[in-house]
């Protein structure tokens, strides 16, 4: 059985997942309740979305002409100008994203949508697109958060291609003696890892997007997933990748280590689709766990937590997970937790929150952290006894598994609660970032502050929270969710007002400007202040080197600098 199953059904083109699935609320209470509090809300109220034939597309440039070169390419099936082809290819799945695709305000979708089968496929696609002046942005999950795969409807341009992966998902090799296996770039995490599963193996990456992103976007974006802790992220996974540029093709060699010098995989990793496109990788692969555990933790500040982490990481015995609440994410976790049916579950739960506040750990500064192992038992048994050691020297108390199987249960569900906030006129987006242990406490204030005050600033009242998920040795990334009621008709000012401040705040006090999310259009205009001048001209001269046209990706990235 795969360690991860999905569901196969229509996805929705307006918003997160399959169009079978919600995030329902009818045993979840508490949570509108809380929302109306904290936001002074008298009424939540309703924002419909268009429907599919009330989105109207700006026509396709494309020519007759050059749609059947297109089509000789790939085959008449493959290469589409058709509405819904074009319009689930034009955005990502961003806070803005969203809100123009409930709207039907559509500006820049590519004007063709091609589905390539095979790298030969890809090779003649870029020469022909080079010769008729065609943009390409790579597609496969749609997931970015960043415009990462929104099209650039530029002049320089006659049309705007989205060049379809999904095509490409095959397991090519696995090597059982090396621990590797070369896969096609367009394979989704659930096609992955069940293939991986049933030969007894496990890539390990699990991004929130696990059911809907690809390989591909993994290494174009420099991923993380759930359990990157111990595992890593994409870059660690990846031995050698190939990738199709403009110029001609690009394969990396394929070892564990190298001195020959600056390594060239490491500068195509994080590359976004502006040098060209990932074909296919050899990833390092691991057996199946034998056993695993996940189980919930109590602290009294977040600032405890922090410690337990940093002393775990630091004495080398590293769990699969330790994922820390801040106060507020913990109270909205609270509050979205199921009401029990059963009466002694009911029992149970009235009697753990009354030892929980009894003993001091429901106060407003209490934090939840979710503790996960798994793997040979011996060693699932050493990494949870010093966890669990540095844990309660910092004042933890155990809660038990029930918690941890609930977030397992639910941690790709709760994208589509956006959904239900958008549903219900509520501003609601993430961002993410990671600095070094003696800086992160004070840039989590600093970055909620900023977010809080750019929403005060705006006439309403809003909610920002993080947790910590993906830690290191000399320090961890911080993950932020924001709800505020949306100002009407201002929708989008209220948004960038709050990313501007975020980042600027993030820039300012020693963060990235990304951990895992990437840069895409949205964070581009902060890239010369992340790389240095130097460092951004050096990416430069790379892509004048592998897409002298600029015909990939345009304006992700590098942005207008």
């Amino acid at each position: 059985m795969s360690r991860e199953q999905t569901e196969v059904g229509a996805a929705k083109w307006w918003g997160w997942g399959f169009e079978s699935k919600t995030y329902p609320l009818d045993d979840r209470p508490q949570f509108w309740p809380y929302l109306m509090r904290t936001f002074k809300l008298t009424e939540i109220t309703s924002c419909p979305r268009v429907e599919f034939d009330q989105v109207r597309l700006p026509p396709s440039r494309i020519s007759d002409r050059t749609l059947a070169g297109l089509k000789r390419i790939v085959g008449n099936e493959n290469a589409s100008t058709a509405k819904h082809d074009r319009l689930t290819h034009s955005l990502g799945r961003s806070y803005l994203d969203l809100l123009n695709l409930r709207w039907g305000n559509i500006r820049n979708p590519p004007d063709a949508v091609v589905y390539a089968k095979d790298e030969d496929d890809i090779q003649k696609l870029l020469k022909f697109a080079e010769t008729n002046r065609l943009s390409i942005t790579p597609f496969a999950g749609g997931s970015s958060v960043v415009g990462g795969v929104e099209p650039t409807r530029s002049r320089v341009f006659k049309g705007a291609i989205a060049l379809d992966l999904r095509r490409m998902n095959s397991v090519l090799d696995v090597d059982q003696v090396s621990l590797t296996a070369t896969i096609e770039a367009g394979i989704s995490g659930p096609e992955l890892e069940g293939d991986l599963n049933k030969r007894g193996f496990t890539l390990g990456h699990f991004p929130q997007s696990f059911q809907f992103s690809v390989l591909g976007g993994w290494i174009a974006t420099r991923s993380a997933g759930q359990y990157s802790t111990k595992y890593g992220k994409i870059e660690d996974m990846v031995e050698g990748l190939t990738m199709i540029a403009p110029t001609g093709r690009i394969e990396t060699k394929a070892v564990p280590a190298s001195a020959s010098g600056p390594e060239l995989k490491q500068l195509l990793i994080g590359s976004e689709g502006i040098l060209g496109v990932i074909t296919k990788a050899k990833l390092r692969i691991r057996r199946l766990p034998e056993v695993g555990r996940c189980e919930g933790l109590m602290l009294k500040s977040f600032g405890s937590g922090i410690n337990a982490i940093r002393e775990t990481m630091q004495n080398d015995l590293i769990p699969t997970m330790m994922r820390l609440s801040d106060p507020d994410e913990t109270r909205v976790s609270l509050m979205l937790s199921s009401e029990p049916h059963e009466f002694v579950e009911k029992l149970t739960t009235k009697l753990g929150m009354w030892m929980l506040a009894r003993l001091g750990y429901l106060s407003p500064q209490a934090c939840l952290m979710i503790l996960e192992t798994e793997g040979k038992p011996a060693v699932v048994k050493a990494e949870r006894d010093e966890a669990i050691r540095a844990c309660k020297r910092n004042g933890a108390f155990a809660i038990g598994s029930g918690v941890g199987r609930t977030w397992l249960r639910e941690r790709f569900e709760l994208p589509y609660l956006r959904d239900v906030l958008l549903d219900h006129c509520m501003l609601v987006d993430t961002l993410e970032t990671a600095t070094t242990w003696d800086k992160l406490e004070t840039l989590h204030g600093a970055i909620k502050e900023s977010i809080e005050t750019a929403i005060a600033e705006m006439g309403v009242r809003g909610l920002a929270f993080a947790h910590v998920s993906h830690a290191y040795r000399d320090g961890a990334s911080i993950y932020f969710t924001f709800i505020a009621p949306q100002v009407k008709g201002k929708e989008v000012e209220q948004y960038l007002r709050i990313k501007r401040a975020a980042t600027e705040c993030i820039m300012r006090n020693g963060g990235t400007l990304s951990h895992h999310h990437g840069i895409g259009k949205d964070h581009a205009p902060w890239i010369r202040e992340e790389l240095g001048a130097n460092g951004l001209a050096l990416v430069k001269a790379m892509k004048e080197q592998l897409d002298p046209k600029g015909m990939m990706n345009p304006g992700k990235l590098l942005g207008s600098t």
